[in-house]
């Protein structure tokens, strides 16, 4: 085998397309670029999403714009007011039992639960969960409940 000799396989490459040469190749005239005006002129390029000076489609949708906090924790609400209908005085509330009774979704590692203070609690409960409201916690405590932090262990031991 020799370097000059070497050729892509048949059917690798397609001629060019030849315009403008004559009635039997198809494109005579105006050779495939429609009639007169900007994009028959050599030379021509579009801009990206340009549609002929109308509002562009990405302009028109309100979607994607403005900044997404990489940060941002999106937690799973639950409010006491739920708690205390759902649950008999003294029950241990964790997260497991929250979700077979149904209060909160199927718990994935990224959607922590956190208790808000809306409604009255009129029985002890021992409630775990990843975060507290003030004000959930105030109300927990003021029926003689506890307040039980999920995560907390696990965040001093990886930080020490």
């Amino acid at each position: 085998m020799k370097l000059h000799k070497l050729r892509p396989p048949t059917g690798a490459r397609r001629a060019r397309r030849r315009v403008a040469r004559g009635h039997g190749s198809g494109r005579v005239k105006t050779a495939g670029r429609g009639s007169n005006g900007q994009a028959s002129r050599s030379g021509f390029r579009r801009r990206w999403a340009f549609e002929g000076g109308q509002t562009p489609y990405t302009r028109r949708l309100p979607k994607r714009r403005g900044f997404k906090n990489p940060t941002r924790v999106d937690y799973e609400v639950l409010n006491v007011g739920l708690l205390d209908e759902h649950f008999a005085a003294g029950t241990d509330v964790t997260l497991e039992l929250l979700t077979a009774r149904g209060l909160i979704r199927q718990r994935a590692a990224h959607r922590p639960l956190k208790i808000l203070g809306a409604g009255t609690l009129g029985k002890p409960l021992t409630v775990h969960a990843h975060r507290f409201s003030a004000s959930a916690q105030a109300a927990i405590e003021a029926v003689g409940g506890t307040v039980v932090r999920v995560g907390v262990e696990e965040q001093a031991a990886a930080s020490a």
